[in-house]
């Protein structure tokens, strides 16, 4: 007991000071994408011809100043691997430090050059009343890799204590003021899913996080997947990422509770 406490001790405060602080990512981390459509020549597709999953559109349009070139990547799509990056060699395309990716509408996933990107803005009054200072989840690993599981179960830890701002995980859905989806959606999960927000009582939320959740991820068009959440329950809250990082899953809950004031 004695060598715990000094352990303890030795080990001083551990959680992080996000959000009063600032957000502390490792340094290979790959956030928000940043498009540069000037940065293209005339009828060049490399970026969009290296991406695996069709996240990127590139072509002529009347995007880009005065260029006529488009470029878009959907992060709904987009497992944020390097490929696009380094298939462009004119640095058209490159991934940001910036952790905050969370939207509420499918659409504000599709980042455009030259528009500012929308964040997750707070849920409607009756519901940031009744959950900004105690919000219950139910999560459904839909089929999952488990790691966003992973990255989402190190938030209850005291790294990032979760619990600190009102947010737990439950496990009845009966407990629960919404359900947290990860993985996308597998035909045996999919009954299982939808009984899951059933069972949940309104008023209530529904949250997908990551690649697979938002749009089936590297399983998209399976016959055995029904390339995640969107369209069979109403989402609220959309987490991109393959896995998301905690921080871009914490800095999306807290938006939707109006706990962030940017």
């Amino acid at each position: 007991m004695l060598k715990a406490l000094f352990a303890r001790r030795h080990q001083g405060h551990r959680t992080i000071a996000y959000p009063a602080g600032p957000a502390q990512l490792p340094e290979l981390f790959r956030g928000a994408p940043f498009l540069d459509p000037e940065m293209c020549p005339g009828g060049c597709a490399d970026c969009a011809n290296a991406c695996p999953h069709g996240a990127i559109t590139a072509g002529t349009g009347d995007q880009g100043p005065g260029t006529g070139k488009t470029l878009a990547l959907d992060m709904g799509k987009c497992l944020f691997c390097p490929e696009c990056a380094g298939a462009c060699p004119h640095g058209a395309i490159s991934f940001t430090g910036d952790h905050r990716l969370a939207v509420n509408r499918r659409e504000d996933l599709i980042v455009r050059s030259g528009e500012v990107r929308r964040l997750a803005p707070p849920l409607d009054a009756t519901r940031q009343f009744l959950f900004s200072h105690s919000l219950k989840l139910r999560e459904v690993s839909a089929g999952g890799c488990n790691a966003c599981e992973a990255d989402t179960n190190v938030l209850s830890t005291v790294g990032f204590d979760l619990g600190r701002f009102g947010i737990q995980f439950v496990a009845s859905p009966r407990h629960a003021d919404g359900i947290f989806i990860t993985g996308p959606v597998t035909e045996n999960m999919h009954l299982a899913l939808l009984k899951t927000w059933e069972a949940i009582p309104e008023p209530k939320i529904a949250i997908a996080a990551g690649a697979c959740a938002i749009n089936g991820g590297p399983f998209i068009d399976s016959p055995d997947v029904h390339n995640g959440a969107d369209g069979l329950i109403p989402i609220d809250l959309y987490i991109p990422g393959c896995p998301p990082h905690p921080l871009t899953i914490l800095d999306g809950l807290l938006r939707i509770l109006g706990r962030l004031e940017e």
